[in-house]
């Protein structure tokens, strides 16, 4: 088979506190509508702050019989319904002899934590006997792609991977390689990220979260938006999308990856410079080809002034001038999640001419001096996005996506 394959993406699914399906979410998302609000599935009384990017409106049962939704983690019911709507956008019918064909890569950053909460209480309360088996069996972080393979029978290619919060980027570009070397012709590659009280009083702690509202690259910002979410999108080659003969939103040009390999939590200007230029470079196309980025763009004071400098680097003069938008200041940072439903954001801003804001913006920042499209959508065409996505310990992942033609 040959070596160098053109990849498209022909499906998309998406579960997000801001829409369920992309067809919500992306209205939503061009209208600037905010999934934030007060988290309900746990008490946060005991925190400094008490509100996240919780969905509310998504019921298992929706995309799964009970007696599965009952004996899987939020986690993995996130990832099948996202997988289901993402199966049904790419008009995949799921035949005996389609199921070995198709593979699965998921991102995540903190697994199934509702569970591992869950064996914590009754451990620690009343002794391993009163531990749930259930929870116990999605205890370990391969359960995600294992559930999602065994519901819909995915015989092929069967990965997580957990490189935090750019793991959505990793599992595309990862999808990316498989395909374009003829290996498989369809992947499936996201993230699933569920809100835990795991999370949120991790990034509590590390005094990373805003009380309100996410203001990336404003000046007076204070610190990003907890999340959860689901995405999944159908990677496929050219040939095998023009032979199913089925829509194509974005084709993936390349991606590029970097390890800052310095400190953990804090973002690198070298790093993140450097996985853009791998990935423009990786991609074949110019510097000045590239119509839009989807900044990581978490609200942090660190990581909006870092990024907007590492942009500086790698554009030059044109960076202030090239739109630079955050779509977390609506979902608040779903985390493993996060980049994949920003690659979402791409393709449907190549396919609609339409670029989402940043929300919430309000103080020009002189050292985030770039365009954020700030509060309200712009009409643009877009012909080249670059997804930027940047993790504890430094992994970086930036993947660009062009229109096809």
């Amino acid at each position: 088979m040959p070596a160098n394959r053109r990849v498209v993406i022909t499906g998309i699914g998406v579960v997000t506190s801001i829409g369920i399906g992309k067809d919500d979410f992306w209205k939503n998302l061009i209208a600037g509508k905010s999934g934030i609000g007060e988290v309900e599935r746990f008490g946060t009384s005991e925190f400094p702050t008490h509100r996240a990017g919780e969905i509310k409106n998504f019921t298992a049962e929706d995309f799964m019989p009970k007696t599965i939704s009952k004996a899987i983690g939020r986690g993995s019911q996130l990832a099948i319904a996202a997988t289901k709507l993402a199966l049904e956008d790419g008009d995949i019918n799921l035949k005996k002899d389609e199921r070995g064909s198709i593979g699965i890569i998921i991102g995540t950053t903190m697994g199934e934590a509702p569970s591992i909460e869950m064996i914590d209480k009754f451990w620690t309360r009343t002794g391993e006997d009163d531990v749930y088996p259930s929870n116990v069996r999605n205890f370990p972080v391969n359960n995600l792609s294992d559930n999602v393979a065994f519901f819909f029978g995915l015989t092929n290619y069967n990965f997580v991977i957990p490189t935090a919060c750019a793991a959505g980027n990793y599992s595309i570009g990862l999808a990316f390689d498989l395909i374009r070397t003829g290996r498989i012709d369809m992947m499936l590659a996201g993230g699933t990220d569920p809100l835990s009280k795991l999370a949120f009083m991790g990034f509590s702690r590390l005094f990373a979260m805003a009380p309100e509202k996410g203001q990336p690259f404003d000046k007076n910002r204070r610190g990003m938006m907890l999340g959860e979410g689901g995405a999944m999108l159908l990677v496929e080659s050219l040939e095998s999308a023009k032979r199913r003969g089925v829509k194509v939103y974005a084709e993936v040009l390349g991606y590029g990856l970097s390890c800052d390999a310095s400190n953990m939590t804090i973002p690198s200007e070298k790093g993140v410079a450097k996985v853009m230029e791998k990935a423009i470079k990786n991609s074949g196309i110019r510097k000045e080809d590239v119509d839009y980025i989807s900044a990581h763009g978490t609200g942090t004071g660190l990581n909006d002034k870092t990024e907007t400098a590492a942009i500086k680097d790698v554009f030059g003069d044109r960076a202030k001038n090239l739109p630079v938008s955050s779509i977390k200041s609506m979902l608040g940072h779903t985390m493993g999640t996060a980049s994949a439903l920003e690659a979402i954001a791409c393709c449907l801003a190549m396919r609609d001419s339409v670029i989402p804001p940043t929300i919430n913006y309000e103080t020009p920042d002189p050292e985030c001096d770039i365009d954020c499209v700030p509060n309200k959508a712009r009409k643009k065409d877009v012909k080249i996005a670059l997804n930027n996505s940047y993790a504890f310990g430094g992994n970086n992942a930036c993947v660009v996506f062009g229109r096809y033609s």
